[in-house]
């Protein structure tokens, strides 16, 4: 029998210690996240790239706009965000707690680079209608929040933590691509 089963074997040997048990016990649902952890890489990378290439192409025009540096800023991060949370989690053998506090970290920071960006639109952009406004800012929240959560429910040991992961990863990519659609194809209008 491998040391990893004795988490589950009711004879286990109670000279196993506790951190070795917590260990592979702990680390065991990532592995099942892998496949969907990938895809969501390969996504956000190519997303990312994607953003990369509609900045080069349309830089004199977003420059001058004086709100559309920051939304493809705000774009980046949120695609960025993604594939970062995603390939953090990858990482192999990482115990939960380290995965908790490594989306929550990173979930705080995208959301505060965000909120910062889209304050700053705000109060530079006074004449933009509320509905695009109210548009961005709730696929931005939609994006990151869900990465906080998944961090802290994981920290205080909440059943099923990962699967906040998802909304985060579905709203990163909806709101990425949104920004990406204004950034090639809006801009030119």
């Amino acid at each position: 029998m491998s040391r990893g089963a004795v988490a589950w074997d009711p004879a286990w040997d109670p000279e196993t210690p506790a951190i070795v048990i917590s260990l592979v016990v702990s680390s065991l649902p990532v592995a099942e996240w892998s496949n969907f952890l990938i895809a969501e890489a390969g996504a956000a990378a190519t997303l990312t790239g994607l953003v990369f290439v509609a900045v080069s192409i349309n830089l004199p025009r977003i420059l001058s706009y004086p709100c559309l540096p920051g939304r493809a800023a705000e774009s980046l991060c949120q695609l960025l965000g993604a594939l970062i949370v995603s390939t953090t989690v990858l990482i192999p053998g990482q115990p939960m707690n380290p995965i908790g506090l490594e989306l929550f970290a990173i979930g705080t920071l995208l959301w505060a680079i965000q909120t910062i960006l889209q304050i700053r639109h705000v109060k530079s952009n006074p004449g933009q209608p509320w509905s695009w406004i109210v548009w961005r800012m709730l696929l931005s929240q939609l994006a990151t929040l869900p990465f906080c959560v998944a961090g802290l429910s994981i920290l205080i040991d909440f059943p099923g933590g990962l699967y906040w992961i998802a909304p985060g990863f579905f709203f990163s990519l909806v709101a990425g691509v949104f920004s990406a659609w204004v950034l090639l194809i809006e801009i030119v209008r």
